[in-house]
């Protein structure tokens, strides 16, 4: 008995899954990226107005700066606009970032970045970190719910 007619249409569905499957992961991928190269751009123009869309207003928001646990989009932007007084900038590495899709509206971003950052009036100071977000796709648009950086150890 010759099972093969049988089974070429089993394997072209589970075939065509995975090819769906890598074309949503893909997808993911670019409408992330896509989103933190704009949080990037907002950032470096110090436009608070621009970054409350991009972030999720949610209680659970959570941003970690300075040893400076902060909840909420609220909260955030409020420190945001303190920072943005001085110097504040982010240089990532793009080549080096990497999303993970948790879920079909869920990611995690990493990549390392160059941040100068300085109180206004005095001498920025440059560290590399290892940025982490967590974003949630919600009505079709991708929201930053934490932002998690860790300073890279000196060699």
């Amino acid at each position: 008995m010759n099972v093969l007619p049988r089974l070429c249409p089993m394997a072209l569905v589970a075939f065509t899954g995975l090819c769906a499957g890598g074309h949503a992961e893909a997808a993911v991928d670019d409408e992330v990226r896509a989103t933190f190269e704009r949080f990037v751009q907002v950032q470096n123009a110090h436009d608070p107005k621009a970054l409350e869309g991009m972030l999720a207003d949610s209680a659970g928001f959570l941003w970690i700066t300075r040893g400076t646990v902060i909840w909420g989009r609220d909260a955030a932007l409020q420190q945001f606009a303190k920072l943005y007084t001085g110097t504040w900038r982010l240089d990532p590495e793009y080549g080096s970032l990497r999303v993970v899709a948790i879920g079909d509206d869920v990611a995690q971003l990493h990549v390392p970045v160059q941040f100068t950052t300085g109180a206004a009036g005095q001498a920025p100071q440059v560290v590399r970190l290892y940025l982490n977000q967590v974003l949630v796709r919600s009505g079709g648009v991708w929201r930053v719910l934490s932002i998690l950086p860790i300073p890279v150890p000196t060699p």
